[in-house]
């Protein structure tokens, strides 16, 4: 196993990820109810931005999810860096995630300086499991939620790589085809793959403590 995959699957285990296909289900439906609902939204130009609509279907849907007590992670809503809105960030102990629509699922979303800023933590606690030079280090490891633009057709749970146009450090499989009820005894990991994961934990606590996050 991948030290990132290691990761990723002790912050959001198999049971978490059962969560996401029927979140992003029922937000892909709401939205197909509104604007089937709404004579406005279906003149051409408004139809050529349905993904805004589903955004925020999805964006409402992953909030619940969080307050209602179906994750056990907290959220908050992130400024911009250039002040034209808010986003939905996801906190794990050791993570955070954030929720993209994708026309494909190997490439990352568009390069603004949110994600761009998010994803160079990836590149500096990732490769050597700590910190290649701590100036580097703004924040927690970042995961994306993504899913299909215009339809539901894939959802993955993935790392993206520091430079944008390599992709991502780690993809799960497509989500939509996972059982939506796991056991709730998971399968342990390996010893090497346990302790790769405890050692960054280790790292970040050891950042947290020294920029007082």
């Amino acid at each position: 196993m991948e030290r990132a995959e290691a990761f990723l699957l002790d912050q959001v285990p198999m049971s978490a990820r059962a969560k996401i296909a029927p979140t992003l289900k029922t937000a892909y439906a709401a939205a197909a109810t509104i604007i089937e609902a709404e004579p406005v939204l279906n003149v051409a130009s408004a139809q050529d931005n349905r993904g805004r609509i589903v955004q925020w279907a999805v964006d409402f849907g992953f909030q619940k999810l969080v307050e209602t007590g179906g994750w056990a992670f907290d959220f908050r809503w992130r400024p911009f860096e250039r002040p034209t809105g808010r986003y939905l960030e996801i906190r794990a102990p050791y993570l955070v995630m954030t929720i993209s629509q994708v026309e494909h699922p190997t490439l990352q979303p568009r390069d603004v300086y949110f994600r761009a800023n998010k994803r160079l933590n990836n590149r500096s606690w990732l490769p050597g499991m700590e910190p290649e030079d701590e100036k580097e280090v703004a924040g927690l490891p970042h995961a994306l939620i993504l899913h299909g633009y215009q339809s539901l057709n894939f959802a993955h749970l993935a790392m993206p790589e520091g430079i944008h146009t390599q992709g991502y450090i780690y993809r799960s499989p497509n989500l939509l085809l996972m059982p939506h009820a796991v056991a709730s005894t998971e399968p342990g990991m390996e010893e090497t793959d346990l302790e790769a994961v405890l050692t960054l934990k280790e790292e970040i606590d050891k950042w947290r403590k020294d920029h007082g996050e």
